[in-house]
């Protein structure tokens, strides 16, 4: 395993590094990404994979639904006189997100528990073909454009797979590193996430525990009734509860953790090392 054989000494030493980074969405992950010399570290956004590789077509598909909805759009689309396409990039992972959706009314653009649930289970898929995909990509990166260094930008709900295999294979190939949130921080994601409500993937288990309680507390006969947004502040702050520690678990077992605050001292490849270094110790 990549962390059991490694000390701060032998990191530094390492010819082609190779990182995971693991944390919630709004942690800094693809900021400290960014912050690295493009020409030496090769970026792997898990998310950008799942988009673009594995869920571009569901992607495409529900866009095409909602168009044909538009008589004009839809007369163009049979005659074959457009097509359409997403923008995915590594900074723009709304299309991804349009999908997910949220759980809901039908009449304010909410999904029903059983096709929410099935959207779900499709993004669980693509995570795990993403995350296998590491290691080709690390060798593709190297043997293929020149990078030395690999940096796997994983998504937020790395944690929420329970596919011990995916992290085995992440934990033998790179440097597992949990960027841990500060309290600060974590009011920041919070807020941040209640005021601007995104849809995200997370475990049906999860949501079949908090699901009940919230129709039970709102006193609603079922979600069809349910304002999607209210539903995602609601469940949201349990939601983190829920996955902080798992992010520490996987940390424990496989990799390190540093403070996500630290980020911002964070200039280029020298502090990124250094601030290894010091996680790893002696």
């Amino acid at each position: 395993m990549y962390r059991k054989k490694m000390s701060s000494s032998i990191f530094r030493k390492v010819p082609h590094k190779a990182v995971t980074l693991l944390g919630m969405s709004g942690s800094g992950k693809t900021t400290l990404a960014s912050r690295l010399p493009r020409h030496h570290w090769f970026h792997y956004s898990g998310d950008y994979r799942i988009g673009t590789r594995y869920m571009d077509e569901p992607i495409l598909d529900n866009v095409k639904r909602e168009a044909m909805k538009v008589p004009f759009l839809a007369d163009l689309l049979r005659s074959d006189s457009i097509y359409l396409c997403h923008n995915i990039t590594i900074n723009n992972l709304t299309p991804i997100a349009s999908f997910l959706g949220m759980i809901g009314n039908p009449a304010l653009g909410g999904l029903s528990v059983a096709e929410f649930k099935r959207r779900q289970d499709l993004h669980r898929a693509a995570e795990i073909k993403a995350m296998q995909d590491v290691r080709d990509f690390m060798a593709k990166a190297q043997d293929t454009y020149g990078y030395p260094h690999f940096i796997n930008d994983a998504g937020g709900s790395l944690c929420e797979l329970d596919e011990p295999s995916v992290l085995e294979r992440l934990a033998e190939d790179t440097l597992i590193l949990y960027l841990k949130p500060s309290q600060a921080m974590l009011g920041q994601i919070m807020e941040r996430s209640l005021r601007d409500p995104k849809p995200m993937y997370y475990q049906n288990g999860f949501l079949d525990r908090v699901l009940p309680e919230y129709l039970a507390e709102q006193k609603l006969a079922s979600s069809d009734e349910i304002v999607p947004d209210d539903f995602f502040r609601w469940m949201f702050p349990r939601l983190v509860e829920h996955r902080l520690p798992r992010y520490q678990a996987i940390a424990d077992d496989y990799g390190v953790v540093l403070e996500a605050d630290q980020i911002d001292h964070i200039r280029g490849e020298d502090d990124f090392i250094e601030l290894i270094c010091e996680a790893l110790g002696s």
